[in-house]
C-alpha cells in the first residue's frame, strides 16, 4: 500500500513538472534548435560511428566518477577503522581529515591540489581532479560507514569474539556485512553526491560533460537545448546508479 501511494505521488509530481515544463517552453521566446543537438552526440562519417563531443565528455565523467567511487569508499573504510581505532593518534589524524575536507569547499579543494600540490608532485588535471573528489567524499563516506559500525549491537562482537574468531575475520564476516545493510541508501546517496559533484572538475580544464557543454554552448549560442541536455545526461548516470544500488539493496535484504 505505502509503495502504492509513493508511485502515486512521484506521477503527480512528474506531471504537474511536465506541465510546468510544456508552459514555459511555450511562453520563452527562444528560438530553439534541437535538430543540431544530435551532432554533437555522434555522427557517421564513410559509414563509420564516431562520438561526438557531448559523448566524449560522459565518457570522461564516467570515468573520473568511477574512480573516485572506488578510492572514496576505500577512504572512507579505512578512515572509519581509524576513528574507531584504541590509537589515539589514528583517531586524530582520521578526525582531522574528515573534519578538515567536510568543512571546506569541494572547489577550494581542487584548486589546492591542482594548483599547488600538482606542481610539486607532477600530478595531471585528471590525477589532481581524482584525488579531490576521492578525499572529499571518501570524508562523508567514512562518517557514514562509522555510524553504521557503532549502531551494531555489542552482542555481535561478543558472540564472535566467544567462539574464537579473529578481528579480521569479524570485520569482515560479521561487522561488514550488517555494515553495509544498514548504510547501503545512504552510500548510494553519497555515490550520486559524487557524480554531481564531479561537474567542478570542469574548472580546471578537464573536459568532462559539464566542460564539453559549456564549449558548444560559447560556440553554437544553444544555451538552452545544450544545457537541457547535458542535465538529462546527468539524470540518466545518476538514476541508472540509483537502481543498480536498490537492486543489490533488495537481493541484500531477501538474503537477509
Amino acid at each position: 500500500m505505502r509503495h502504492r501511494q509513493h508511485m502515486i505521488a512521484a506521477g503527480v509530481f512528474v506531471l504537474v513538472l511536465v506541465l510546468v515544463g510544456i508552459t514555459g517552453y511555450r511562453n520563452l521566446s527562444y528560438n530553439w534548435q534541437w535538430y543540431r543537438v544530435a551532432q554533437y552526440f555522434f555522427s557517421f562519417e564513410q559509414g563509420q560511428f564516431v562520438p561526438g563531443v557531448l559523448l566524449q565528455g560522459v565518457w570522461v565523467t564516467l570515468k573520473i566518477s568511477g574512480i573516485s567511487l572506488v578510492l572514496s569508499l576505500i577512504i572512507g573504510l579505512v578512515s572509519a577503522f581509524a576513528r574507531l581505532s584504541p590509537y589515539v593518534s589514528l583517531r586524530g589524524l582520521a578526525w582531522c581529515y574528515v573534519e578538515t575536507i567536510r568543512n571546506t569547499p569541494l572547489l577550494i579543494q581542487i584548486f589546492v591540489i591542482y594548483f599547488v600540490i600538482s606542481p610539486v608532485l607532477d600530478l595531471s588535471a585528471f590525477t589532481s581532479a581524482v584525488i579531490a573528489l576521492s578525499l572529499f567524499e571518501g570524508a562523508y563516506s567514512s562518517e557514514i560507514i562509522r555510524s553504521g559500525i557503532v549502531n551494531i549491537p555489542k552482542g555481535q562482537w561478543e558472540a564472535a569474539q566467544s567462539i574464537g574468531l579473529p578481528v579480521s575475520v569479524i570485520y569482515l564476516k560479521v561487522i561488514i556485512p550488517q555494515m553495509l545493510r544498514q548504510t547501503l541508501p545512504m552510500l548510494a546517496g553519497q555515490s550520486v553526491s559524487l557524480i554531481k559533484d564531479s561537474a567542478l572538475v570542469s574548472t580546471i580544464s578537464i573536459y568532462d560533460l559539464t566542460m564539453q557543454g559549456q564549449k558548444i554552448v560559447s560556440e553554437t549560442f544553444l544555451t538552452f537545448e545544450i544545457w537541457f541536455v547535458v542535465a538529462l545526461c546527468y539524470l540518466s548516470i545518476t538514476a541508472t546508479l540509483s537502481f543498480i544500488v536498490r537492486q543489490i539493496e533488495n537481493r541484500i535484504r531477501f538474503v537477509q
